[in-house]
Order: structure tokens, then C-alpha cells, then sequence
């Protein structure tokens, strides 16, 4: 018995092309909000106030996102009736949310190494 085999013809093929249309939609809300936040709103002198604000919004935004994630997870566990796509979904959601934040952090980090080693 094959993993195709299981619950139908073909379900793991259409778990894995919902996974890539997901994927795909997450990448171009990114682009998206990139373009809308190169667009400067306020004044520059608001905006470390606002970066600081936006950066902690965001943190707090996947912080919950993970602890969702493992609610739903533990609840699953614990033989409640959650269903498992809500679980997948929850912890794919906080997987992208985490590697969001990873991908800003580096370029964060990358930014401030080339801001020090340029010459004065």
C-alpha cells in the first residue's frame, strides 16, 4: 500500500499543490507589502519611532501566531476535535511568520555590519 493510496487517489498530490499555492500567495503579499512600505508615509522624524513600533507589532504578531500554533497542536494531541488540516495550516502559518522574521533579522544584521565598516 502506497502513501497515494491512502484517503484516495492522489491526496498527498493535492495536499502539496495547496501547499504551493499557499506559498506562492504568501510570496506575493510580501512583494506587496514591500512596495507599500517603500512608500514613505510619515515624516522622517516620526520614523525610527514608527520602525520601532511596526518591528514590535510584527514580533508580537508571529509571537502569537506560534503560541496558536502550539494551542492547536496540543490540542490535537490531547484527542480533541480539532481537525488536522487546522493544525498543518496553524503551524505552516507560524513556520512562514518565524522565517519572515529570520529573513528580516539577517538583513537587519547585514545592513548594520555594512553601516560599521564604511569608512568616516
Amino acid at each position: 500500500m502506497s502513501v497515494n493510496s491512502i484517503g484516495g487517489g492522489g491526496g498527498i498530490d493535492r495536499v502539496l499543490a495547496l501547499r504551493a499555492q499557499i506559498l506562492e500567495r504568501n510570496q506575493a503579499l510580501q512583494r506587496a507589502n514591500a512596495t507599500v512600505a517603500a512608500t514613505p508615509t510619515a515624516p522622517t522624524s516620526a520614523a525610527p519611532k514608527n520602525f520601532a513600533a511596526s518591528l514590535e507589532d510584527a514580533l508580537n504578531k508571529v509571537n502569537a501566531g506560534q503560541q496558536r500554533a502550539g494551542q492547536v497542536s496540543e490540542a490535537y494531541e490531547r484527542g480533541e476535535t480539532v481537525d488536522i488540516a487546522k493544525v498543518m495550516l496553524a503551524r505552516q502559518e507560524a513556520a512562514v511568520g518565524f522565517e519572515a522574521t529570520l529573513q528580516v533579522r539577517n538583513k537587519l544584521l547585514s545592513a548594520y555590519k555594512d553601516i560599521m565598516s564604511m569608512p568616516v
